[in-house]
């Protein structure tokens, strides 16, 4: 839990600072290709993360990774991590800057889990309707999860609804035990 509040402090304070320095959208496209990054490579995750790699070997692997791909803010953010014995934090930081960074800019990230990938006609509906409930305009990631069996289920930042087919079996099964 201390490691979100710090990663959400130290994002907070990366997109104050690239706000002063008008870059906050440099940052957020340097935020967004480390997280993807990272999530691609359980490696990277994994010697971040790993307490017995010295600092110098991961501060290297990660200047050699993002360094002619991010920018020089990017990079300063980085080091201070570095600096602070916090690289391990590196992904919630980048996950938490582009969180704070939506909501600076009045976006919403809606978050539709189905069986199945949507197709563009209720990818749509569902914009529709998540810009119906927050009021604000909303870009949509689908998850798939065959273990929902069918219908979805839909977040938008703290909101969740549950229609899925696996949730209503559970429910079912919950009122016959009883």
């Amino acid at each position: 839990m201390s490691g979100t509040k710090a990663a959400l402090r130290y994002a907070k304070a990366i997109l104050n600072f690239a706000v002063e320095q008008h870059k906050e959208d440099d940052i957020n496209n340097d935020m967004l290709l480390i997280v993807n990054t990272l999530e691609e490579s359980k490696e990277l995750q994994l010697m971040l993360k790993n307490p017995i790699l010295k600092t110098n070997l991961k501060k290297e692997t990660i200047k050699t990774i993002f360094s002619s791909n991010v920018s020089p803010l990017t990079i300063s953010s980085i080091n201070l991590l570095i600096d602070n014995n916090r690289l391990d934090i590196l992904n919630e930081v980048a996950e938490k800057y582009t969180i704070i960074y939506d909501e600076l800019k009045g976006k919403e990230i809606a978050k539709i889990t189905t069986a199945i990938p949507l197709n563009s006609e209720l990818n749509n509906q569902v914009l529709d309707k998540v810009k119906e409930i927050t009021g604000k305009k909303a870009s949509i990631e689908n998850i798939i999860n065959p273990d929902i069996l069918g219908g979805f289920i839909l977040r938008i930042g703290d909101i969740q609804y549950d229609a899925s087919i696996a949730n209503k079996l559970q429910s079912l099964k919950r009122q016959f035990e009883n």
